[in-house]
C-alpha cells in the first residue's frame, strides 16, 4: 500500500437498498429459491465466484477484480434495531449513530482530523447534485461538482443559483433534526468553501489525459470525475458518489441488473484508469447501501428488509470474503428480513485507522473489532 498521506478513498453509495441476496447470490443453498419464488438468479446465471457463491450477472467487470485480488466481500452488515426508512438508516450510515440523529458525517469529522485548519478546501469533492450527510461537519471542507468535464462547482445551472439550491436542500432536511444554528453556520461556511473549490475544481480536466472510454451514464461520469480530481493532485482525500435507485419494490431483477452494470463498469473503469497511471496502489473504492431487501420476494420485486454487503476493492485490499453470510432459515431471521452479524462501524474503524490513519474513535464511539479486509502493510 502507498504512504498514509497519499491515500484516498472512492465512497460510491447505492442508494435505496441493494438487494444482496440478488447481488451475491447464496444459489447453492435451497432456502434461496424457497423464499425467492420468483425475484431470483437462475444457477445457470449466476457467476460463480467460490464458497457457494456467485455474482448478479451484471457484475461480470466486478468479477474480473475480483479474480485478480482486489475485491474483499464484507457480509452480514447492519446495526442494532434496523430501521427501514430509507432516509433515516441512511443516515445511520452517514453519522454512524443508530441511536440519535447525529450531528456530523463520518467523512466530515476525518476531513477535521486530516485538515484541522480547513484550508484544503478540496480535501473532499462529492459527484453529484447535494451535500451528502457522510461529508458534513463543522469546518469541513466539501466541493460539489455535477459534470467536471463541464466545469466544476454545481454546473448544470449557474453556479451561485445552484449551490444556494443544494444548500436549501441540505437546509430543510436537517433543521428539524438538529438545529437551525448548527445548519445555518454550516451552510455559510460550506457555500464559501464551494466556490474556492469550483475555482481548482476548473482546471482538472485540463490536466487529464487516459485511453480509458468510460461509458456515458451518469456513475461513469462520476468514476471518471473522480480519477481526474485524484490524477490531478491537488490534495483530494475522499471522493464521493451515489447511483440508484436501487429500490426494487417493483421489477426488482430489471433494476438491479441495470444499475449494476453501470455500477461494475464505472469502478472497473476507474481502477484500470488508475492502475495505469500508477496511482491504484494508494486508492480504496467502497460500495455500500443503507440496508438490503426482504428474504421473500413480493411477486414482482422485494421490499425494504436488513442485513447487507459491502464491497471493498483496491490494491490495498485482503482479497476474498469476510464476515459470515446471514442464515436464511426461518428461525434465524429477523421479521423475515437476514439478521446482521457485523456492525457497520467495524468497517469504519479499519478505514478510518488503517488507511485514512485518523481516530475512529470520535466518529464511532466505541470500540469495534476490525474485520481485516485490508491488507498489513
Amino acid at each position: 500500500m502507498g504512504e498514509p498521506s497519499n491515500r484516498t478513498i472512492v465512497v460510491v453509495q447505492l442508494s435505496g437498498g441493494n438487494d444482496y441476496l440478488n447481488c451475491v447470490v447464496p444459489y447453492q443453498d435451497p432456502l434461496y429459491y424457497d423464499n425467492r419464488k420468483n425475484v431470483r438468479i437462475s444457477e445457470d446465471a449466476v457467476i460463480p465466484i467460490d464458497n457457494g457463491y456467485g455474482l448478479n450477472p451484471a457484475m461480470q467487470p466486478i468479477k474480473e477484480l475480483y479474480d485478480a485480488g482486489k475485491v474483499a466481500i464484507v457480509h452480514g452488515l447492519g446495526y442494532p434495531v434496523p430501521n427501514r426508512s430509507h432516509f433515516r438508516s441512511m443516515d445511520i450510515w452517514h453519522t454512524a449513530e443508530p441511536t440519535k440523529v447525529g450531528d456530523e458525517g463520518w467523512l466530515g469529522n476525518a476531513i477535521n482530523q486530516m485538515h484541522p485548519d480547513g484550508e484544503n478546501v478540496v480535501a473532499a469533492v462529492n459527484f453529484g447534485a447535494g451535500l451528502p450527510r457522510a461529508l458534513a461537519a463543522k469546518g469541513a471542507p466539501v466541493a460539489s461538482v455535477t459534470d467536471i468535464e463541464t466545469y466544476g462547482l454545481m454546473n448544470h445551472l449557474e453556479a451561485g443559483e445552484q449551490r444556494d439550491a443544494a444548500l436549501d436542500v441540505f437546509k430543510r432536511m436537517y433543521t428539524q433534526a438538529i438545529g437551525s444554528g448548527p445548519v445555518m453556520d454550516y451552510l455559510s461556511q460550506t457555500g464559501l468553501d464551494a466556490l474556492r473549490g469550483s475555482e481548482i475544481l476548473g482546471t482538472v480536466s485540463k490536466k487529464y489525459s487516459s485511453d480509458i472510454e468510460y461509458a456515458t451514464d451518469s456513475f461513469a461520469k462520476s468514476m471518471k470525475g473522480a480519477a481526474q480530481v485524484l490524477q490531478a493532485d491537488i490534495g483530494t482525500r475522499i471522493c464521493y458518489t451515489q447511483h440508484g435507485s436501487f429500490d426494487g419494490h417493483t421489477n426488482g431483477l430489471a433494476l438491479q441488473d441495470a444499475l449494476w452494470r453501470e455500477v461494475s463498469g464505472g469502478i472497473h473503469d476507474f481502477y484500470t484508469d488508475m492502475k495505469a497511471h500508477d496511482q491504484s496502489e494508494d486508492v480504496l473504492i467502497l460500495v455500500f447501501s443503507e440496508f438490503g431487501r426482504r428474504v421473500g420476494d413480493n411477486g414482482n420485486g422485494t421490499d425494504h428488509g436488513s442485513g447487507g454487503v459491502a464491497f471493498l476493492i483496491g490494491d490495498g485490499v485482503q482479497a476474498g470474503h469476510h464476515g459470515e453470510y446471514p442464515s436464511l432459515a426461518a428461525n434465524d431471521l429477523i421479521e423475515g428480513d437476514l439478521a446482521f452479524n457485523l456492525d457497520f462501524r467495524s468497517i469504519y474503524t479499519e478505514i478510518l485507522e488503517d488507511w485514512l490513519e485518523v481516530d475512529a474513535k470520535p466518529v464511532v464511539k466505541a470500540e469495534y473489532e476490525k474485520v481485516g479486509f485490508l491488507s498489513k502493510v
